[in-house]
């Protein structure tokens, strides 16, 4: 026979089991919304970028404030006018979620091939600070600031190297092999020919 005394402690197991598996789906979701981001900067895809932000969100890089309904926009045009190349990379992360809100804490290792500087790239870390609110069970940024901590420069050798002609490259629209579906070991890809974009 079941006490009451064991549905009871039934009841708080079962209470327990859902607020954590909610608290790891948030987390995972966040997580996934940072990680799309980034993936939109280094693919030039701004309506991936601008789905991360709330319409009301916006996002800080340095003196530059930019809505986040058009941050993907602002961002390829920046990156492209600077760059030929570019990654972002996210590492450390932490989070601290209460409620619909979390607070986040994402550290970003940045590699850059400055137009302006052929046969050099830059070595950047900084973090991303973001306030995400959950909306209708959805989470996006609301408020993004960047800080930058670590800005190294250097030769690249990439160019015409070893690799030419042996990997495919990457390419800032959706002919990237990453939206290749379904991907195949012959799946069409361009091939890096040691030239920049």
């Amino acid at each position: 026979m079941t006490t009451d005394a064991g549905i009871q402690e039934l009841v708080n197991e079962v209470k327990r089991l859902r607020d954590e598996v909610t608290y790891l789906r948030d987390r995972q979701a966040i997580l996934d919304v940072l990680s799309r981001q980034s993936r939109g900067h280094d693919r030039h895809d701004a309506p991936l970028q601008n789905s991360c932000f709330w319409e009301d969100g916006f996002d800080e890089h340095g003196p530059w404030v930019t809505p986040g309904s058009r941050y993907g926009e602002w961002a390829n045009e920046t990156h492209s006018g600077s760059y030929s190349a570019h990654l972002h990379n996210l590492t450390t992360h932490t989070c601290e979620i209460d409620g619909d809100t979390a607070h986040a804490e994402s550290y970003v290792v940045g590699l850059f091939q400055p137009r302006n500087k052929p046969g050099r790239a830059q070595f950047m870390t900084a973090r991303y600070v973001d306030r995400l609110e959950k909306r209708d069970g959805e989470w996006r940024i609301l408020a993004r600031r960047t800080v930058i901590e670590i800005v190294l420069e250097g030769d690249s050798e990439w160019a015409g190297g070893p690799y030419s002609g042996a990997f495919p490259r990457g390419t800032w629209d959706e002919s990237d092999l990453s939206y290749t579906r379904p991907l195949k070991i012959d799946s069409v890809a361009p091939f890096w020919d040691g030239t920049t974009r």
